[in-house]
C-alpha cells in the first residue's frame, strides 16, 4: 500500500504536554516526512561534496531557508513523532559529551559513513541533530559560501569518528547562479563515551 494512501491528510498528533490534537497535513507534507528515513539519508541522498546535493532538513529558530521542504518546526515534528524513522531533537534531552576533533578549517568532511545533512543556525543545533539520529557519533559544521548561498551552517552527520584528514571537500562546485562555492569555519566533533 502506498504511504500517502495509508495515512489520511487529517492526522492526530501526540504532543508531550497537551495530549492529542488534530492537524491537517497535505499529502506532500506526509510524503516529505516519510522521506526522512535512513534509506533516503534522511532527505539528503546526495552528500554535500557531490554535485546536485540539497539539504534534507532545516533545524533552528531562525527563518527557514527558501527551498528546504523539511522544516523541523513543532507541527512538522509532531507528525514525525508518529512515524518510525526520524524524530526531532528534544529540548529536555541530555546529550552525550562531545569532543572537538578540529576547527577553523576551509574544507568539510567527506566520508562513506555519511548519514545525512541539513542546515542549522548554531553549531549546538547540529549536536542536537546528531543526538536524534540513530548511529550518529560525529558531526561536521561549516559555512558553504557562494553568491546566493545559505547563511546557516551546513550540518553533516556521520557514523564514525573522523579527523581533520577527512576534511577533503573544499568546495569548487559551480552553483546555479554561476558562482563557485568555498568552505569556511569547518569544525568537527565526536561523541565522547563517558568513563566510569
Amino acid at each position: 500500500m502506498h504511504f500517502s494512501t495509508f495515512f489520511s491528510a487529517f492526522v492526530l498528533v501526540a504532543t508531550g504536554t497537551t495530549g492529542v490534537w488534530a492537524a491537517n497535513f497535505s499529502t506532500e507534507t506526509i510524503a516529505t516526512a516519510a522521506a526522512l528515513n535512513p534509506g533516503n539519508y534522511y532527505g539528503a541522498p546526495i552528500p554535500p561534496w557531490n554535485a546536485g546535493h540539497t539539504p534534507g532538513w532545516y533545524y533552528g529558530s531562525g527563518n527557514a531557508p527558501i527551498g528546504i521542504f523539511s522544516i523541523l518546526d513543532s507541527v512538522f515534528c509532531g507528525l514525525l513523532d508518529i512515524l518510525p524513522f526520524f524524530h526531532c531533537p528534544k529540548a529536555s534531552h541530555n546529550p552525550h559529551p562531545y569532543t572537538k576533533a578540529f576547527s577553523n578549517l576551509n574544507c568539510g568532511c567527506e566520508d562513506g559513513s555519511y548519514q545525512t545533512y541539513g542546515l542549522v543556525e548554531v553549531v549546538e543545533d547540529c549536536q542536537s541533530m546528531c543526538e536524534s539520529i540513530s548511529g550518529c557519533i560525529f558531526y561536521n559544521t561549516y559555512h558553504d559560501v557562494y553568491t546566493k548561498g545559505y547563511p546557516q551552517f551546513t550540518c553533516t552527520l556521520y557514523k564514525k569518528v573522523l579527523t581533520a584528514g577527512s576534511a577533503n571537500y573544499c568546495g569548487g562546485q559551480r552553483q546555479p547562479d554561476g558562482s563557485i562555492n568555498h568552505i569556511i569555519n569547518s569544525e568537527g566533533y565526536y561523541k565522547t563515551t563517558p568513563t566510569a
